[in-house]
């Protein structure tokens, strides 16, 4: 059979399903709300994908090749998807253990709201450098955090932007970070001098968002009364045993994660050693959450910690406040957001395998006239693909290889080109709200992504102080005159072209 003769999308052709979907999702948050991730958002990906798929259909391509482009992208998503699921268990165990509620216990006996926002960022940047994980980071200790402010009645919006801030810093420069691996392999330069160079541009958006962060904890109105804070303390005492021995479940998937055991075993193993501490510590509280006077004890024990695994905690404790704070978690909680996931992927799948990725790529490689605007069009097709393919791995991947050969054309370093990809490939990823991170951040922590957006104020930074460097030329370094790119990159960028297979921050 004769092969099939694609022909080459025209800049308008690639536009328009993009143009689409940006219109049927602007809708769906009009008409929507906070509620769009629910389900419209996923009908807006899907139908921007079928719009898509007839594109390449016009261009030539055989639905059979569209078709495994999309499965291509949907398998490039099962990893995130994988984590997503076993964090949902974590957080449902962790709660049904006690491990949550000692955590919120005795936050909010230390964190007070002034300090609350600024406290949280550094936490969990001191975190996420431990375990160069953003994910885990906000399902362990995220968690808890928002726990502490929702029942401080602080802003969860804030609350949320700071502790995805903090664990984004983590995320961007920790060595164990499989981000922070991946740009220097794409760019053609080494792990410690990409990390090194980004440190020109995440500490100074860290000190700023920590400024900022300050400054709301004394301007953002507080509670005045102590009375509800003492309410759910007490709630928690009588629901819960608490002890600084519950904690240890969290330590110990941290320092999992810190000795490179890969992220899904590691929560895995402390979602299962969660069921063993609520067994062991917390035997009255499954008793009540399974509800079943006349079980024998060892079998209300197993079918709670089966409940909490796969459709989460409930806790009908009498204070409303709490009951909200702490009704959450299992796999079942995360369905939606695998979901729109797909539906993500999907859209994703058929744009790049129907070469209108590429198409809009190259047309802003066509404006590039200095270095200042290479930057730009490096930062903002990291922000686009976020926005279009809906994966932060392929915000570095793609634009990487498209610029790698003008960086060095143009006698640039590679870093420049491996921080530029993180400063807005990473960091923009938890701002969209279908991309795998934007899901994952407000599913974890219970908070929209466009309500803590506006706040994460780390990840808003970092892509306009990148831009303000490549315009002034601060930090940007060239090639030495005596080497050309390709002694420099040599070595450095084995296994480039391949299609990473990666895990989740």
């Amino acid at each position: 059979m004769a092969a099939t003769t694609h022909r080459e999308p025209s800049l308008l052709q690639a536009l328009f399903p993009l143009a689409f979907l940006v219109g049927l999702l602007s809708g769906a948050v009009y008409l929507f709300g906070d509620g769009a991730a629910g389900g419209p958002s996923q009908i807006a990906l899907m139908l921007a994908a079928g719009v898509g798929i007839i594109v390449a259909l016009r261009n030539g391509y055989q639905f059979r090749e569209i078709e495994q482009g999309i499965v291509h992208g949907i398998s490039l998503s099962m990893g995130a998807i994988l984590i997503l699921l076993v964090v949902g268990s974590v957080i449902g165990t962790w709660i049904l253990s006690g491990v949550v509620p000692t955590m919120i216990y005795y936050g909010l006996l230390i964190l007070k709201p002034s300090i609350f926002y600024a406290a949280a960022c550094i936490i969990c940047a001191m975190v996420s450098m431990a375990t160069g994980s953003s994910w885990t980071t906000a399902g362990t200790v995220g968690v808890a955090l928002i726990g502490i402010a929702s029942a401080q009645d602080l802003h969860l919006g804030l609350a949320a932007g700071a502790i995805v801030s903090g664990a984004y810093f983590g995320d961007k420069l920790s060595p164990l970070s499989d981000t922070t691996n991946l740009a220097p392999a794409i760019a053609g330069t080494d792990l410690f001098t990409h990390i090194r160079h980004m440190l020109w541009t995440t500490v100074p958006a860290l000190i700023i968002s920590l400024v900022l962060f300050a400054v709301a904890g004394f301007v953002v109105p507080s509670p005045t009364s102590t009375q509800a804070l003492e309410t759910i303390l007490s709630a928690l005492k009588a629901n819960f045993a608490i002890g600084p021995h519950l904690l240890l479940p969290a330590v110990l998937v941290i320092v999992m994660v810190v000795r490179k055991v890969p992220a899904l075993p590691a929560l895995l193993i402390g979602a299962l050693v969660g069921c063993v501490f609520a067994v062991i510590f917390q035997q009255a509280a499954v008793a009540r959450f399974v509800g079943e006077a006349d079980l024998p004890t060892w079998q209300a024990m197993i079918k709670g910690s089966w409940m909490a695994l796969s459709s989460g905690f409930k806790l009908e404790s009498g204070n409303a406040a709490l009951d909200e704070l702490l009704t959450r978690g299992g796999m079942e909680s995360m369905l939606g957001t695998v979901w729109l996931i797909l539906a993500a992927m999907m859209f994703g799948g058929v744009m790049e395998v129907a070469g209108l990725l590429q198409k809009i790529a190259a047309a802003v490689l066509g404006l590039v006239r200095g270095t200042g605007s290479l930057i730009v069009a490096t930062l903002g097709t990291c922000i686009g693909m976020n926005v279009v393919a809906s994966d932060q791995y392929i915000s570095i991947v793609i634009p990487g290889r498209m610029y790698r050969a003008e960086f060095q054309r143009r006698g640039l370093h590679p870093k420049n080109l491996s921080r530029s990809l993180e400063d807005a490939g990473t960091m923009t990823s938890a701002l969209v709200p279908w991309n795998t991170c934007g899901a994952f951040m407000a599913t974890t922590l219970g908070v929209a992504t466009l309500t803590y957006a506006p706040f994460a104020f780390l990840n808003l930074l970092n892509p306009l102080i990148a831009a303000v460097y490549g315009f002034t030329g601060f930090t940007i370094e060239r090639l030495a005159p005596e080497l050309d790119g390709d002694a420099v990159v040599a070595g450095a960028a084995q296994g480039v072209a391949r299609e990473p297979v990666v895990p989740v921050s």
